[in-house]
């Protein structure tokens, strides 16, 4: 198969957003981009809102990929890592490095050329559990514990969606143990990993960036850049800013359906 010149570069990663909430009339093209397993797997969704939406996720991200490369959407075929992180089908190192993020009704997807890389957004919601305990670092729970209790609720997402992109670039999965490793969560400046057990230059390997997001959304970027530093490039039409949030609790386990919540962050 040809694939055309990408030329993302070495200093940008592209990220893409779009809302999984899609007219009826935009479904076909949607459907013809999917093969005939993520086809069946939509099927199997029980409410039609989630199987839509899955579509919506699963379709556009093969015609933003399938156009980088200049392959027909349907033509791509994914693998898959022993920790279920995926990646373009074929041998030797991959063409693009992608991953995929969705909360609600919006998705983001990440894309280099350069770079293996991960994403993630949550809504911000309020939740009883407390999830810090089970999820974060000492180092990381000592900050929240700092924090004050108005601006708690976006420094505990902060702390998870760099995790959570942490986790899904460094593409180990169960393995990686979340204790292992520190990322900051203050509001202002870069946003950095601070350590990682066994990789003592780890923190100037890695990249984390913010996301610019709608109100009520939090997100982030990870990147493995080798010490470059590199910027985010806002790719298509941005999708008007979802509903403010009312009513409900955020419950990670049943939104992400993982098995720990954020340990099985490697999926898409």
């Amino acid at each position: 198969m040809h694939l055309k010149p990408i030329g993302i570069g070495a200093s940008t990663i592209d990220v893409w957003q779009w809302s999984l909430d899609v007219p009826l009339d935009a479904l076909p093209q949607l459907v013809s981009a999917l093969d005939e397993a993520e086809f069946a797997r939509a099927g199997r969704f029980v409410h039609e809102r989630h199987r839509l939406r899955f579509i919506a996720g699963r379709g556009r991200l093969r015609a933003i990929l399938g156009a980088y490369l200049g392959v027909p959407a349907r033509r791509l075929s994914f693998s898959y890592n022993a920790f279920g992180k995926p990646r373009l089908a074929g041998r030797g190192e991959p063409p693009l490095h992608f991953n995929l993020s969705h909360s609600g009704g919006m998705a983001v997807l990440a894309v280099s050329d350069r770079y293996r890389l991960g994403i993630d957004i949550e809504r911000v919601l309020p939740f009883r559990e407390n999830l810090a305990a089970h999820f974060f670092s000492p180092a990381e729970n000592e900050a929240l514990a700092a924090v004050p209790s108005q601006d708690y609720l976006g420094a505990f997402f902060r702390c998870w969606t760099r995790k959570e992109a942490f986790v899904k670039a460094h593409g180990a999965g169960l393995s990686l143990p979340l204790e292992s490793f520190d990322v900051t969560i203050d509001p202002e400046g870069q946003p950095r990993l601070l350590r990682l057990d066994g990789v003592a230059d780890a923190p100037a390997q890695w990249r984390l960036a913010n996301l610019a997001l709608p109100r009520g959304y939090i997100g982030a970027v990870a990147a493995m850049t080798a010490g470059n530093a590199v910027a985010l490039n806002y790719r298509g039409r941005r999708q008007p800013a979802p509903g403010r949030e009312t009513r409900g609790a955020w419950h990670p386990g049943a939104r992400l359906e993982r098995s720990q919540a954020l340990r099985r962050a490697s999926s898409m």
